[in-house]
């Protein structure tokens, strides 16, 4: 393993969870989380809000504009490839916020980070283990469920002059990149589960639990 700055142990301790958005992420961690007294850290939520100030903070650093670019730029003005090379682009700055977050967080037990943006090319320098982490991708026919199921997942709820574009392209976006994560979760040997919808979010923890086994400790053992 590389040697990362890791002052109180809490990467090394970290059990992550990465992947495709949809995929059963938040929901598996949180019972897996539940059922052995461990502490989740959700990406998303950090990248969304807490991270925010540390964006400005860079754009300013780097002379670009400080506010974020419209909603119809994001997602009707580009092609599903040009989000996907800004996203991927994005992914490494972001991960490093991460990773100050996850470095104040100090617990006796192992945490689990999920969120679509630890991905396995990042997050594999910090593994002495490769099964420190797991990779959950929907298929295609999952994906279509949460779609239709999912109302965060089935409409995008930000004002843009074209919504039927702009969800086409998130959709197109959002699969890109999840077989972008496969590939290279398969390329350093971690393991890629695809979820399908034939085991419900209970028994998928379970799976990624028995994953986990050697670092969840007596909880799982008995």
């Amino acid at each position: 393993m590389s040697e990362i700055w890791d002052p109180h142990g809490s990467l090394q301790r970290t059990l992550w969870i990465g992947g495709a958005q949809w995929s059963g992420k938040t929901t598996v961690a949180e019972i897996i989380a539940k059922e052995h007294g461990l502490t989740v850290y959700h990406y998303d939520y950090h990248d969304a809000r807490g991270h925010q100030d540390r964006r400005i903070a860079r754009r300013v650093a780097l002379g670009e504009p400080v506010g974020d670019p419209t909603p119809d730029h994001v997602w009707v003005e580009q092609s599903p490839e040009e989000m996907v090379s800004e996203t991927l682009a994005g992914f490494p700055v972001r991960f490093e916020w991460a990773l100050d977050d996850l470095r104040a967080l100090f617990t006796g037990r192992p945490a689990i980070a999920e969120g679509w943006g630890l991905r396995p090319e990042l997050v594999a320098p910090l593994l002495d283990s490769l099964r420190r982490m797991v990779v959950l991708v929907p298929t295609e026919d999952f994906r279509h469920h949460q779609l239709h199921t999912l109302p965060r997942a089935g409409a995008l709820n930000v004002p843009v002059t074209n919504p039927a574009r702009a969800q086409a392209n998130r959709i197109a976006r959002d699969r890109l990149i999840a077989e972008d994560a496969a590939q290279n979760a398969r390329r350093l040997g971690i393991r890629v589960i695809e979820v399908d919808g034939t085991l419900n979010a209970t028994a998928v923890a379970a799976e990624v639990a028995e994953h986990f086994a050697p670092y969840l400790g007596a909880a799982t053992a008995a």
